[in-house]
């Protein structure tokens, strides 16, 4: 291994697309959608459609900083660009434990499923074989990683696909057996809102998480061959993900269903395959959903190895997980990812409603802080470019209206957290691990001040972005050039 070297850019376009869009569709879509629907009904697409706009918004500010500097360390390294290194230090950590998190909860819903289909074998085993999996997939090469992703992605996309087609023909009544139901299931059950907007808000709430993920596809972008374009497409295409993805086939689910039905509330999904009088219905869910919980976990450790490689070469992390090996991979960092995986797996069997109920609370809001950071981040980079704006190859829409919106949205939705007494508590754990992770970064850095510079040993893999927004080499560049550069004006860090 050698820690010189530099992270493999095996990545293909096609890789990035699928790690886009397998971003956006997570099981949260084909499961956790029905509890949502039950409590807003109908009106959930409302839900949907705002909760949508905010990470349209984001996703844009971020794409620009991100088609500006691609960084495997995305918004960490601009957050210490804009905010100063403690804020840097902070978010990533926060992004990878999150990440780390969803480790153990996504290897025990695969485990599930992989022990209803062989009882036979322990649920604990099942969650090792998929960790051990996943982690030889991403020890293997970055192109092992994004042809796995890019397969579990194929495999969502063509469900819903093949969801959407049947679900319209059935709304227009081409399907034999089913009639087609009209309007009477939008608001014939008490209405389009028939728990009243306050339960169309609340469910903003519940929905907004399932969008977490559309990032990756920027700290990918890093490690492909054109990350400018990977980026500006990947960013682009967010819009058309979430309309398809995620409102269409909600909007069919409610449109064929009644809201209030047992079977929406359970598995909605199943529940409108059954209506198709396709055989199986659990079963074909069963499948998609594991592949999304195989995509998530997958997914889950590519990046939060990557933000602790990331935060390793700025030396915010130990030295020896920024050391990459022959492949390109940062393989230390991957399995000091996988090591922290493997314990929470194991306390989501020894103690399920204490210690890993705490562990999951404390990563319930890290969404919103990571979301807002791009945000203030996107405004404070922006404003300092001055007149080199009109160079950015991709621009956030209106700014800074909508960079404004996009903050005052996210505050929103963490105001509502507070006075929504089942999100109250994940909250308050969140600050209180982002309080504690925050004063460290502030002590770590109080002698160096906001505007410390990248340590020596991250200066290779921390390069600035060049006049006119294109990108600088990584090699060569260092510290004292970097900031030279931003004291003069002359980077475009958007």
């Amino acid at each position: 291994m050698h820690a010189d070297q530099q992270l493999s850019k095996s990545l293909k376009p096609r890789h990035l697309s699928m790690i886009a869009i397998a971003g956006v569709i997570g099981a949260g879509l084909f499961v956790g959608s029905g509890a949502a629907i039950q409590q807003a009904g109908p009106g959930i697409l409302v839900a949907y459609a705002a909760a949508g706009l905010v990470v349209i918004l984001v996703m844009r500010m971020l794409g620009e900083m991100a088609a500006a500097n691609p960084e495997t360390g995305s918004f960490s390294t601009y957050a210490d660009k804009a905010l100063g290194r403690w804020a840097g230090f902070s978010i990533g950590w926060l992004y990878a434990w999150f990440w780390i998190i969803v480790l153990g909860i996504e290897a025990t819903a695969g485990a599930a499923i992989m022990h209803r289909w062989v009882p036979g074998i322990d649920q604990w085993v099942w969650a090792l074989a998929l960790m051990v999996l996943l982690t030889l997939t991403n020890l293997g090469s970055v192109k092992s990683y994004g042809e796995f992703e890019f397969w579990f992605a194929s495999i969502k996309v063509a469900a819903i696909v093949l969801f959407l087609l049947f679900g319209v023909a059935a709304i227009l009544g081409l399907i034999p057996g089913v009639p087609a139901p009209g309007l009477d299931n939008l608001i014939g059950h008490g209405g389009f809102m028939p728990n009243g907007p306050g339960a169309v808000l609340a469910g903003i709430l519940v929905v907004v998480f399932s969008f977490f993920g559309a990032e990756i596809a920027t700290i990918a972008a890093g490690e492909s061959e054109n990350p400018v374009d990977a980026v500006k497409k990947a960013v682009k295409s967010t819009v058309w993900r979430i309309l398809v993805f995620y409102i269409g086939s909600i909007a069919i689910v409610v449109t064929l269903l009644p809201w209030n039905s047992a079977s929406v509330a359970k598995s909605p999904y199943v529940a409108v395959i059954e209506l198709f009088g396709i055989p199986g219905a659990g079963t074909i869910m069963d499948i998609v959903v594991l592949t999304s919980v195989l995509s998530c976990l997958n997914s889950g450790l590519y990046t939060a190895s990557r933000m602790l490689f990331s935060l390793s070469r700025r030396g915010d992390a130990p030295r020896s997980w920024m050391r990459i090996s022959k492949t390109g991979v940062p393989s230390s960092a991957v399995l000091a990812s996988t090591v922290v995986g493997f314990v929470t797996v194991g306390l989501n069997y020894i103690a399920p409603d204490t210690v890993f109920l705490f562990l999951v609370n404390t990563s319930g809001a890290i969404a919103l802080f990571v979301w807002l950071v791009i945000a203030v981040s996107q405004l404070i980079l922006r404003r300092r470019m001055g007149a080199a704006a009109k160079d950015l190859q991709l621009k956030m829409w209106l700014f800074p209206y909508l960079t404004w919106a996009a903050i005052v949205s996210i505050v929103a939705l963490l105001i509502g957290m507070v006075i929504l007494e089942s999100t109250r508590e994940s909250l308050v754990l969140s600050l209180a691990l982002a309080a504690v992770v925050v004063g460290l970064g502030v002590f770590r850095y109080r002698k160096n001040g906001a505007k410390a510079t990248v340590p020596a040993t991250g200066a290779a893999s921390a390069a600035p972005a060049a006049p006119a927004g294109q990108v600088e080499g990584a090699a060569g560049v260092d510290a004292a050039k970097d900031a030279d550069l931003e004291a003069a004006g002359a980077r475009t860090e958007a």
